[in-house]
């Protein structure tokens, strides 16, 4: 128990001084086998690395397919229609709901976050400026509308965090949909509604829109194909996922061959933009199968069964557990995916057995898990968060108090309403 608290502990400070989990998290296995008298070079070279090569068998299609069709939005410019588009409807005078409905409508639709972030913050930028809204809430606003309930909580949400669950619990993306709902709306409403609180008390502070130090103004109109046009490749993914119930494979693969066939005009381009999404996609896969690797070990020691009765043990709903796990593991490794994927491969199974013997809905773990790896992920050393503030021009002082507000704080407690409807038995 000692050595996987210890492993935990290696594994969370060292990612949060920014060093690569692909190195740490082998590390802090070896601390974990070798507390639990494993032998060190075998729990690496099987143990830790079955872990490793299953989950990157299972998941890579899902991942570089994911990064391509993001890439791919991109660098056609649809995504910056379809954020043009959204902000018009909405208006200037309301930009925290337009940069906010923009990412929510992106990240649904299948665009990786970091897109969404690269995609958005020039528009947000014009919007800010035009409402003259300080720029300390850009991250927030857009952490609240990519990384939070189009991530985990919305029914039928293609983004990884809802989909890992699915073999575990037998389930399909649509899991839950009544605690999912409900849990988007607290995240969605109670975020919109800090954001907006928090735009009154910077403008009455006299704190208003103040330009970047590099003054670097991004044009956003630019020849951005027509709305209707780039919205298709979005709504398609979602169909076929979910209407359809195609495997979330082929369904990217839709998306991705509709969006090249209707911006034939620009083929010289996209070879440019596969190639990079496919590139980086190894670097997300290979940070979250690191992770699940790791978890691998846990379960190999002997103490690992102390810690699954302990968990197991936690009085009441054994969602209660669920999310324990899941949230103490994402915030340890500053990743929604790969806290849940370590949690799910050491327990899931058993979270699995529970359903079965207790009558609660496997769809409700399904949510559950989803919902609690968006909790904790966003703390100030997470990936996506380091690379929201660096795009900004932010830093933890100006816009973490916020971004803590609304990708943690109301994602903790929309899980826990989750949690209540699932013990009344709402699914």
């Amino acid at each position: 128990m000692f050595g996987i608290i210890l492993g935990l502990v290696v594994l969370m400070v060292l990612a949060y001084l920014g060093w690569s989990i692909i190195w740490v998290a082998p590390i802090a296995a070896g601390v974990v086998a070798l507390a639990g008298g494993l032998d060190l070079l075998e729990a690496y070279t099987d143990t830790y690395m079955s872990g490793f090569v299953n989950f990157a068998k299972q998941w890579f299609p899902v991942f570089m397919l994911g990064a391509v069709f993001g890439k791919l939005m991109e660098d056609t410019g649809m995504a910056k229609s379809v954020a043009i588009a959204l902000t018009k409807v909405i208006g200037t005078k309301r930009a925290i709901l337009g940069v906010l409905v923009s990412c929510a409508v992106l990240t649904y639709g299948g665009v990786s976050l970091f897109v969404v972030v690269f995609a958005v913050y020039p528009l947000a930028l014009t919007l800010f400026r035009e409402a003259n809204i300080s720029r300390r809430l850009i991250p927030g606003t857009v952490a609240l509308g990519a990384f939070t309930f189009t991530m985990t909580a919305i029914p039928g949400t293609p983004q990884i965090q809802n989909l890992i669950p699915v073999p575990y619990f037998n389930t399909n993306a649509m899991a839950a949909p009544v605690m999912g709902i409900t849990a988007a709306v607290i995240m969605a409403v109670g975020g919109y509604g800090y954001m907006r609180w928090r735009e009154k008390q910077l403008t009455a502070k006299g704190e208003g829109y103040t330009e970047p130090k590099d003054n670097k103004i991004v044009q956003v109109e630019g020849n951005a194909p027509h709305f209707i046009l780039s919205i298709l490749p979005l709504v398609t993914v979602v169909v076929t996922l979910n209407i359809f119930q195609w495997d979330i494979v082929i369904a990217l693969l839709s998306g991705i061959i509709l969006l090249l066939l209707l911006n034939i005009t620009k083929f010289r381009g996209f070879v440019k933009a596969i190639n990079s999404g496919a590139v980086g996609s190894v670097t997300a896969i290979v940070n979250t199968s690191a992770a699940v690797g790791f978890g691998t070990v846990v379960q190999a020691v002997p103490g690992f069964d102390r810690l699954t009765s302990l968990l197991m043990g936690v009085k009441g709903n054994p969602l209660i557990s669920e999310a324990i796990a899941v949230n103490v593991l994402a915030g340890s490794t500053g990743s929604a995916s790969g806290g849940m994927g370590i949690a799910l491969e050491a327990l899931g199974e058993r979270y699995y057995e529970l359903a079965l013997s207790t009558g609660i809905a496997p769809e409700a773990f399904h949510r559950i898990a989803s919902l609690s790896s968006g909790g904790l992920d966003a703390m100030p050393h997470n990936g996506a968060v380091l690379t929201l503030l660096t795009i900004t021009g932010m830093t933890h002082k100006d816009s973490y108090k916020d971004i803590f507000v609304v990708a943690v704080a109301i994602p903790v407690l929309a899980t826990a309403a989750a949690i209540i409807l699932a013990s009344l038995g709402i699914y």
